[in-house]
């Protein structure tokens, strides 16, 4: 295992949509546990593999140790197949965006469509923070960033920040 760099904003591989994994091998067993790893050393909820650079369907989600009852979700080739009408605002930050923090609106519900480590289908439906997670993890594969889920205003607040991190991802090129 080893911990990965993760991809901050302006980094072109968070806005690209991800290709489906076809092969289950240990390649994918290798890409999880470094994914495992750079997740809980950066101590987040969730991460997409976009966001360490490999442009993949594969997302790990945690929430155990924020929310009694949740366990680890390794899904490959995700999909959201029903999302609650009701929907919930709260707080979200977002590992390519180191610091940053907003209010944003997501579905209080989904239903969850993936495959395991072993290629079987799996599906589930997911509330409260998982839900959240899941689907902040799955707009990532999808090229989707959460500052596209802020008002246009808000993110004009954030307008400084986020120059800063272009500004830094480009430096680091």
């Amino acid at each position: 295992m080893a911990q990965r760099e993760i991809k901050t904003y302006g980094n072109e591989v968070l806005k690209k949509k991800a290709q489906p994994v076809t092969e289950f091998n240990e390649e994918l067993k290798k890409l999880v546990d470094d994914m495992l790893e750079t997740l809980y050393a950066h101590k987040g909820a969730g991460l997409a593999a976009n966001q360490i650079g490999i442009p993949k369907r594969v997302v790990v989600v945690d929430t155990s140790s924020k929310e009694e009852g949740s366990r680890l979700y390794i899904l490959i080739n995700p999909e959201i197949i029903e999302k609650s009408k009701e929907t919930i605002i709260v707080e979200e930050g977002c590992l390519s965006f180191p610091e940053l923090y907003e209010q944003i609106e997501r579905a209080a519900k989904v239903r969850v469509r993936a495959q395991d480590m072993n290629a079987k289908q799996i599906e589930f439906e997911a509330e409260g923070l998982l839900a959240r997670a899941c689907q902040h993890e799955i707009d990532h594969i999808n090229g989707v960033l959460f500052i596209e889920r802020m008002s246009p205003v808000r993110r004009m607040l954030h307008s400084k920040k986020l120059r800063e991190l272009k500004k830094q991802n480009k430096s680091k090129k």
